[in-house]
């Protein structure tokens, strides 16, 4: 998903500063633009600030913050430490994320974070991301009352589960703790979205891109559904 954001983003003529812990796979990234500024840091440990910082040389337009976890399982197969390790990628890293670039926010600027549906519509075999996703909700929308005065926009975005190599091992993972066939458990996916699919990544980062816009302003503090008709909730 980080990939194709950057892809749309450079084809727009935006500088990106691109952020992963592989230095190889950042190379071959920042081999395809000059626009392309590779920095490698581990956002679920502070050092990561200093580093992202250091490649920073003017005002951030945007500052997206999309890593994934790697915690999975129901309430009961998950090992409970997992919850302190996914918080600290997640809400830990927005907050990283957040001291690296505020002192080159200007009005105008905007946060955004990826984070899960599952934080809003839990299911019952993803204890992780369904419980730290719901932290990430609440994180994100204190920081807008923080910097909404400031006139930088905080904007999250929801595309629940999106047909990725990601999810897809996830969903190996959940039939063979089920014992299903992994096409079953696949269709459930697709049932929970009135549309009957699954949001592409190429719809994620057009999200993204669109949040660049000015207009984008009036979507501050709030969730931007990319989700296929998957949320059920009302707010």
């Amino acid at each position: 998903m980080g990939e194709a954001i950057v892809a749309r983003l450079v084809a727009k003529g935006i500088r990106v500063i691109a952020v992963a812990r592989s230095r190889d796979k950042l190379d071959a990234l920042a081999a395809t633009s000059p626009l392309i500024t590779p920095c490698v840091a581990d956002i679920a440990e502070d050092a990561s600030i200093d580093a992202i910082r250091a490649k920073i040389d003017g005002p951030v337009k945007l500052a997206l913050f999309a890593a994934g976890l790697p915690v999975r399982g129901s309430a009961d197969t998950i090992e409970p430490g997992a919850f302190a390790v996914g918080a600290n990628i997640k809400m830990g890293g927005v907050v990283r994320l957040l001291r690296a670039v505020r002192d080159n926010l200007e009005p105008g600027s905007r946060f955004v974070t990826i984070a899960g549906s599952l934080g809003l519509e839990p299911r019952a075999h993803e204890a992780g991301p369904g419980a730290i996703n719901a932290g990430v909700f609440n994180l994100m929308r204190q920081i807008s009352l923080l910097y909404g005065p400031k006139g930088v926009t905080v904007h999250t975005l929801s595309p629940g589960p999106a047909d990725t190599p990601r999810l897809r091992r996830i969903v190996t993972a959940v039939a063979e703790e089920r014992g299903q066939p992994f096409d079953d458990v696949w269709q459930t996916y697709l049932d929970q979205n009135s549309l009957g699919r699954l949001p592409t990544i190429d719809e994620v980062a057009w999200a993204v891109e669109m949040l660049l816009a000015p207009q984008a302003s009036a979507m501050h503090g709030g969730v931007l559904y990319l989700d296929a008709g998957g949320h059920k909730g009302i707010n």
